[in-house]
């Protein structure tokens, strides 16, 4: 599949634009709604490490030919991508928002206790190899990881109220 390395990246740099957007939407209406966002320090790391990443893709991905069934597991990745952001509607942000709610407990939270950050973790892993770019999926893996061991941690301690 020599021509579609421009359509995955394309697709992905859009999809990654109309998640920020709905993301700060939604951040707005929870922060009227009176919830409270926690452990900012952190969140220019993730959009650097994530603008990287894409930054990354594009210099070394723009020519590659993809590879058909890293594309299939990234395209399953998508139905996991609709399930979490159904199930979490407007509570979806990609900033810690804490709000006096019940946690989310339905979909694939029933299963994961951080499916969105399992789906980020494969999504950086998934689409350089699909480019083959294996180094750079590694690279960004190891990066991806050290940022989320920060977050995660900063994320738990919020919804556990211990802030």
């Amino acid at each position: 599949m020599e021509t579609a390395a421009p359509w995955l990246l394309g697709f992905l740099i859009v999809q990654r634009l109309a998640e920020l957007i709905l993301a700060r939407r939604n951040t707005a209406r929870l922060l009227e709604r009176g919830a409270r966002e926690v452990a900012p320090g952190h969140y220019p790391l993730i959009v650097l490490l994530h603008s990287a990443w894409i930054a990354t893709l594009l210099w070394f991905g723009h020519d590659q030919p993809v590879h058909p069934g890293w594309l299939a597991v990234f395209a399953a990745l998508q139905g996991l991508r609709v399930w979490i952001l159904a199930t979490l509607g407007e509570r979806w942000t990609t900033r810690i928002i804490v709000l006096d709610a019940p946690l989310v407990a339905a979909g694939p939270f029933r299963y994961l206790r951080h499916p969105n950050y399992t789906l980020v973790v494969a999504e950086i892993a998934v689409v350089p190899l699909a480019l083959g770019l294996p180094l750079i999926a590694l690279l960004f893996t190891l990066l991806n990881a050290a940022v989320l061991a920060i977050r995660i941690r900063a994320e738990d301690r919020a919804l556990r109220g211990s802030t």
